[in-house]
């Protein structure tokens, strides 16, 4: 059996159960919060090895890099390859985000019973575990896309049996489903919220990214009877998720000005305020947007990985906000299948990611 650029494959004859044998720094550490993975081979006996083709950047994380590489720093592919070589990962120190991968297999350990192990040798797999969890081994930098937030490498990953991943299909471009993936957990969660929401209500989605795109086409066709609004600081992108029919009004601003996102939203409601708000935001600082924007037992859900935390839960309590806190989470039951079935369904939002990607 051959591996990664041909090599043989052998296996380190023990077995890595969530991938701790992997850690190196610190001492006890689960591996999405070490500093430090050893992403060499051989791999273990219950490990997949992935040929790596395409690292997907999280929007947080790319912005950063751009913002670095604009100030006169090391340009987004050597900082890329920096952070991989100390890390044995690819997570950004600032922002603490990674992103997710596309690739083809390589070789599986004997004992590896994860969701690809009905996969062969050549299949083409994406990862929908972050890369701030996964080893790492960086042997080239191919190209930059950067309105995509994807890098083409050559790379090998290793994934442990409890990593979700899944067969990438072969209806749709990959360079679609890799940008569906790394953020199908945000149309789930989505769709699973507005469930509860009232009867004819508001909702507001800050962001119109890939995320704030595919959260409110998950709104729009799960409660078609809310009133769905979006805020980005571009208009550009505003415009396209308002022809693509998926809100009903718009506003380009900055969230970081929070009071004029709650003017919005007042304006909006006739003075009531959202139902929901969702910050899909990839910048810092829009954390009491999203709060000030939404009614009092409303519900905010952040599943930008610009958030900090701490600030949402102190801003709230700082002006008096009793309203519902949700962390976004990138993993629910059957989010892979159901964001890609969505992008199936809604031809229009298909073609506006299409259009925004480049294909």
């Amino acid at each position: 059996m051959t591996g990664p650029q041909g090599q043989p494959v052998t296996f380190r004859p023990a077995l890595n159960p969530l991938g701790v044998l992997r850690v190196l720094e610190p001492a006890g550490a689960l591996p999405q919060a070490a500093t430090r993975l050893d992403a060499t081979l051989p791999a273990y006996l219950d490990e997949i090895i992935l040929d790596v083709q395409t690292l997907n950047i999280d929007a947080a994380s790319f912005v950063q890099l751009e913002s670095v590489q604009a100030a006169g720093g090391p340009d987004v592919g050597r900082h890329i390859a920096a952070i991989v070589a100390a890390r044995g990962k690819m997570q950004n120190p600032l922002t603490g985000s990674g992103g997710m991968l596309l690739g083809r297999v390589a070789a599986k350990g004997p004992q590896y019973t994860g969701p690809l192990a009905g996969a062969q040798p050549g299949d083409r797999v994406a990862t929908l575990v972050s890369l701030t969890l996964t080893p790492l081994q960086l042997h080239e930098i191919v190209e930059i896309v950067p309105h995509a937030h994807q890098v083409h490498v050559r790379a090998t990953a290793i994934l442990p049996s409890s990593a979700p991943a899944a067969l990438v299909p072969d209806d749709l471009p990959p360079p679609l489903v890799l940008a569906v993936l790394d953020v199908c957990g945000a149309p789930a969660q989505v769709a699973r919220m507005v469930v509860n929401l009232p009867q004819g209500g508001h909702l507001l989605c800050i962001g119109a990214g890939k995320a704030g795109t595919l959260a409110l086409a998950a709104a729009r066709e799960t409660r078609p009877d809310l009133r769905l609004w979006a805020i980005d600081r571009h208009l550009q992108p505003l415009q396209e998720v308002h022809a693509a029919g998926l809100c009903d009004g718009y506003a380009a601003l900055d969230a970081s000005d929070a009071l004029a996102v709650r003017d919005a939203a007042l304006g909006w409601t006739s003075g009531q305020l959202c139902d929901a708000v969702v910050q899909m935001a990839s910048l810092p600082n829009t954390e009491m947007a999203a709060i000030l924007a939404c009614r009092s037992r409303g519900v905010c859900l952040y599943f930008s990985m610009a958030t900090s935390f701490a600030q949402v839960a102190l801003g709230a309590e700082g002006v008096g906000a009793d309203v519902d806190l949700l962390i976004g989470n990138g993993y629910l039951q059957g989010h892979a299948q159901m964001a890609l079935d969505l992008v199936r369904r809604q031809t229009a939002t298909r073609a506006l990611l299409a259009k925004r990607l480049g294909l």
